[in-house]
């Protein structure tokens, strides 16, 4: 229920070339508010409601709790939510023992490229792939949350 999680900005689409599964994702929220952002999400085939509580000092730390919906309620949960619809395709790398999420923004996100990292600590190390670029953790604009209601095209 803790998520422990790191944002980079990516430098290239070098990242491609070490990817091993790709996915569509959209998403809006039916509450963008960072202290209880709850978010409906399509990935692929399958439907998922989640729940994010505020995130610690560094941005890094904080309360998800997510569990599998089916994809036909997703649907009808998606036309309740408020404006501004994340779109996006997600490619997963694993580099070391770990496994990066990439991020590739469509529609009015679009030029956004995100990875981020799910860790076991704050602190624990991990080897940084030359294409991961600025770290955004703690940058709340890089939030889907945000993205959704200030569009990345808007900035």
């Amino acid at each position: 229920m803790i998520e422990i999680e790191r944002k980079f900005l990516v430098l290239s689409n070098d990242f491609l070339n070490e990817t091993y599964v790709e996915k569509r994702i959209v998403q809006a929220y039916l509450n963008s508010n960072p202290e209880r952002a709850v978010r409906i999400r399509i990935k692929g085939d399958k439907g998922y409601l989640t729940i994010k509580g505020k995130g610690n000092e560094t941005g890094t730390t904080r309360l998800e709790w997510e569990t599998e919906i089916p994809v036909a309620d997703a649907d009808k949960l998606l036309l309740l939510c408020e404006e501004g619809l994340i779109e996006k395709t997600r490619y997963e790398i694993k580099i070391g023992k770990h496994l990066f999420e990439v991020d590739v923004f469509e529609g009015e996100n679009q030029g956004l490229i995100l990875a981020e990292i799910e860790l076991k600590s704050e602190d624990e190390f991990f080897v940084k792939p030359y294409w991961l670029g600025q770290e955004v953790t703690n940058d709340k604009r890089f939030y889907n949350a945000y993205l959704s209601n200030h569009p990345f095209t808007s900035w």
